[in-house]
């Protein structure tokens, strides 16, 4: 049987195809995560010096078996390597010097790193290295608290500059993650947490290595020429840090001027017009993104990731035949078949045009991360199970003729929100407020059985807020207040509908259950119940 006559095999061949692809992203990622395991591991062995400087030396030891065998020093010297590669390629690669703040700290701090790691690179691993020199815990408390005070407060800086680029390069990859919301508490806690108890056990080993420090044998040991090294190999060690700073401000000179040498080629070659649909031009030079091109010419633009090519919000249409465009990058490609996108659809901050063309942006250009969420669901159309329910107040008119405006609105909104915290708590979503009703689906990111099930336990819940909603508001009601509920289920489709470049599309569902579930809920006015 040939994967042609069998659809099912030639998609599981393609989607090992897809696992194999290697991307520019996914590479950073990567090394990222393996210099932010090493920073992990680095920054438990300074807490322990909360308990004390033997814990912290310890500790060191675990961490040596970890990463100072053949194969960890050649992942960490490989991805650390790498990840700096890419940073100066993300320095060269981005065209306008316009970026959001964390976008500009993640860049800047990459940048920064190296410089501040030189020092203590240089005097702890390059000393092994050339002077088979083990400097532990004690040595370089040594340094820090009593040597060169300086460089200990600048070792502080470092940790909590290294720390704050590895999470916020965590929580940029994970924010469009369906499951974020879950685990973003534990994760912040994690963030705050680890950095404060590496502080406290940095200083805490200073404290406990300067109660030692007066004592002769103590210093004899510890500070013995072959733990800290001699006059000799301190000045070579000093030539070394000097030669790869200068190495390093090298490369990132290299890196603008090719910047600067790649302008003024791409300006001669000439200005290349994107069109947009409210008839805005932007003039840029060949090779600019039509994201960039945006950012360029102060034309708002979605772009939730930054321009990173994850999270499929800078999405536009390309009018207009798309020969001799190019064909999209594998990265670009698999961000648009996990939308579903259309022939026609490119990203915005991935789409380079060689000539010419007329662009119009499909989303909203304030779209939030929530909204994100949702559009995930289907932003062009999705057919889904999903339970629909329409919740309406009685007595409104009657209501408003009796009280002041004020009073008015204020018992709606006491009404809508507490049958909104009924459909969140039971795990379905508001979509749409009606007046003095609204409209909740359940099932966007759940099966069949539990939406039903969702659905039912909203009722409920429902009945329960508006009672006690009923016991406080009771003395000033002329009569409790009472509601009706229409609730269906089926498929539906799920979508953007409205206006979508004036940002006024809201996504909601259409079809039977959703006309159903509304006349289920006119019903009870008629019945009485």
């Amino acid at each position: 049987m040939t994967a042609a006559a069998h659809p099912a095999l030639a998609q599981g061949r393609e989607g090992r195809r897809a696992l194999l692809r290697v991307t520019v992203r996914g590479v950073r990622l990567t090394t990222g995560l393996v210099l932010l395991a090493y920073v992990l591991t680095h920054f438990i062995n300074h807490a322990l010096g909360n308990i004390s400087l033997a814990a912290m030396e310890w500790g060191l030891g675990w961490a040596a078996a970890i990463w100072w065998n053949p194969y960890g020093k050649t992942a960490l010297y490989g991805a650390f390597t790498v990840h700096l590669a890419l940073g100066l390629w993300a320095l060269y690669g981005r065209r306008p010097f316009r970026y959001r703040p964390a976008e500009a700290f993640q860049l800047a701090a990459g940048l920064l790193i190296p410089l501040l790691l030189l020092q203590h690179i240089v005097a702890t691993r390059l000393a092994f290295e050339l002077h088979n020199v083990s400097k532990g815990y004690a040595q370089q408390l040594f340094k820090y608290f009593v040597d060169s005070p300086a460089f200990g407060v600048l070792q502080a800086v470092t940790l909590v500059v290294v720390w704050t680029h590895g999470a916020l390069g965590i929580y940029l990859w994970l924010r469009l993650k369906p499951f974020f919301p879950r685990i973003s508490a534990p994760l912040f806690a994690l963030a705050v947490l680890v950095p404060v108890l590496a502080l406290l056990g940095y200083v805490q080993g200073g404290r406990d290595f300067l109660e030692r420090y007066p004592d002769p044998a103590f210093r004899a040991i510890e500070l013995a020429p072959d733990r800290v090294g001699t006059r000799q190999e301190g000045a070579e060690l000093l030539f070394w840090r000097n030669a790869l700073t200068l190495g390093y401000l090298g490369l990132v000179g290299l890196t603008l001027a090719a910047r600067f040498v790649r302008r003024r080629v791409e300006t001669r070659r000439g200005l290349l017009s994107f069109t947009y649909p409210n008839g805005r031009r932007a003039k840029v030079p060949s090779g600019t993104s039509v994201l960039e091109a945006s950012r360029l010419n102060g034309i708002p633009h979605a772009s939730v990731c930054g321009g990173r090519g994850r999270c499929s919000t800078c999405r536009i249409r390309v009018i207009g035949s798309l020969s001799e465009l190019g064909h999209p990058s594998a990265a670009e490609q698999a961000v648009l078949d996990r939308v579903g996108a259309a022939h026609g659809i490119r990203l915005a901050c991935q789409f380079r045009p060689p000539r010419d063309v007329t662009v119009s942006p499909l989303l909203a250009a304030d779209i939030t991360f929530d909204r994100l969420r949702e559009l995930d669901v289907g932003a062009f159309g999705e057919e889904r199970f999903i339970v629909a329910m329409f919740v309406d107040m009685r007595g409104s008119t009657r209501l408003a003729e009796r009280r002041l405006p004020f009073d008015t609105v204020f018992v709606i909104n006491r009404f809508l929100e507490a049958v909104g915290r009924a459909v969140t708590a039971a795990g379905g979503a508001p979509n749409q407020f009606l007046g003095d009703g609204l409209m909740a689906l359940f099932g966007l990111r759940t099966s069949p059985a539990e939406a039903a099930r969702q659905g039912l336990e909203a009722v409920q819940l429902i009945a329960a807020n508006i009672d006690v909603l009923n016991a406080t508001l009771g003395p000033n009601l002329e009569e409790p207040i009472r509601f009706g509920i229409g609730l269906h289920a089926g498929f539906a489709i799920l979508g953007e509908i409205g206006d979508r470049l004036h940002g006024k599309a809201v996504f909601t569902a259409i079809g039977d259950p959703v006309n159903v579930a509304a006349r289920l809920q006119g019903l009870t006015k008629g019945l009485g119940v």
